[in-house]
């Protein structure tokens, strides 16, 4: 592959998993509003919410192998394609669901049908000159951070503006727009099928298993999808609880959604200097406290401000969680396996994000959210406190920092 089709390559995906992230952003979380101001959902309605969230997880858990199959039969372009328009088309079918039934019904398509973003860093990491894969890797992991700063507060504008279901559109004509740049400029070498036998997800499992380290990491990534996502359906309805009017909920959370992107640009960078001096067991310890203490401390905060700036300083420090785990698993597997460790993290992440939705809204529905807040808080600190015991060590080494900080 050329030099110059990489680079191609990288920035349109770049551009079209930031669309995908954005169009994310600037609708679902507002999905509680939608819910009860579009739908008629008045009463269980965290519950409700939860639902909608995890149902298209589950489907997207259950449909994965079958679509990586298929990749490997057809390419990744191909599937990157069909990924795009159909997840245009659920997003357009959003926009005219009528009921909560049928909402679900079209988040259980979605789930089928979508995964562009899988299929872009597939391609990145797949088509992209070795030396250059982690500067690659590194580059389109960016985008989403960028939306997450950007799309809350668009979609929470578009929404204040003209209506809730309204942001469905526009995610819609994004996407669409994602679909047409990777059509007509992405570029994919002629595929050849591998005929090599591929390992079983049980075989997987097993080398897995043998790595300690990768073990604890796995677990750590499902965790904080995990604790992520019991909360994130819960935002936009904790915001009218701390006073903001139904017409400017939307606004207010979307504000909120954004103070964490912001402090996660910010931080993330930083934190990824900190640990190739530190170590990243240190700094990943710092974060798992950090995110704990600052789930705790949002008790405390009754007013919008107050808590919008402190889902900023939690940002600050959950920031470095993430890039500690990445580093983790690249520094602790062999190459042979790294893709695999890494597809085995995304199924860590995929089963938190499916369960958090649904821990959320039953713990909303028995308790208050505040309450919420500090289970969650609980469950950082109590992996915060594993991490340091003997039995739990990650046996990690500042040098082994600084190999992957290269």
């Amino acid at each position: 592959m050329a030099d110059n089709s990489w680079k191609r390559n990288l920035f349109v995906l770049w551009v079209g998993t930031f669309l995908v992230s954005m169009a994310y952003t600037v609708s679902i979380p507002f999905m509680s509003i939608f819910l009860q101001n579009d739908l008629g959902v008045q009463s269980h309605l965290e519950l409700w919410t939860g639902v909608v969230f995890a149902i298209t997880f589950l489907a997207a858990a259950l449909i994965a192998p079958f679509w990586g199959s298929m990749a490997d039969k057809y390419g990744r372009k191909p599937m990157m394609l069909r990924a795009g328009i159909c997840l245009s088309i659920a997003y357009f079918l959003y926009f005219i669901v009528q009921n909560p039934y049928e909402l679900i019904l079209v988040r259980i398509i979605e789930g089928l049908l979508a995964g562009y973003i899988p299929s872009a860093i597939a391609m990145v990491a797949t088509n992209t000159p070795e030396k250059h894969v982690g500067y690659a890797l590194g580059i389109i992991s960016t985008s989403g951070a960028a939306a997450s700063v950007i799309g809350p507060l668009v979609g929470g504008s578009v929404s204040y503006l003209i209506g809730t279901r309204d942001t469905f559109l526009l995610a819609g004509v994004m996407v669409l727009i994602a679909f047409v740049i990777a059509w007509v400029w992405v570029k994919e070498p002629s595929f050849v099928k591998s005929e090599a036998k591929r390992s079983s997800v049980l075989n997987d499992l097993k080398e897995a298993i043998a790595n300690r380290t990768l073990v604890y990491a796995l677990f750590i990534v499902f965790i904080t999808s995990t604790s992520i996502m019991i909360l994130e359906p819960l935002l936009t309805i904790y915001v009218l609880k701390l006073g903001s009017s139904q017409s400017s909920a939307s606004l207010h959370a979307g504000i909120i959604f954004s103070a964490v992107g912001i402090a996660t640009l910010i931080a993330a960078p930083r934190w990824g200097k900190l640990g190739s001096k530190l170590g990243y067991e240190k700094v990943l310890f710092i974060g798992l406290i950090g995110g704990g203490i600052g789930n705790f401390l949002q008790i405390l905060f009754h007013d919008l401000i107050g808590f919008g700036s402190l889902r900023f300083v939690y940002g600050l420090f959950f920031a470095a969680v993430f890039p500690a785990l990445n580093a983790f698993i690249a520094t602790h597997t062999e190459p042979s396996f790294r893709s695999r460790a890494f597809s085995l993290n995304q199924s860590a992440n995929q089963m938190g994000l499916l369960l958090g939705p649904l821990i959320g809204g039953f713990l909303a529905t028995q308790l208050s959210i505040p309450v919420v807040f500090a289970i969650n808080g609980s469950l950082l600190l109590l992996v915060a406190v594993l991490l340091k015991l003997p039995k739990f060590s990650f046996q990690s080494s500042v040098s082994a920092a600084k190999e992957i900080s290269k």
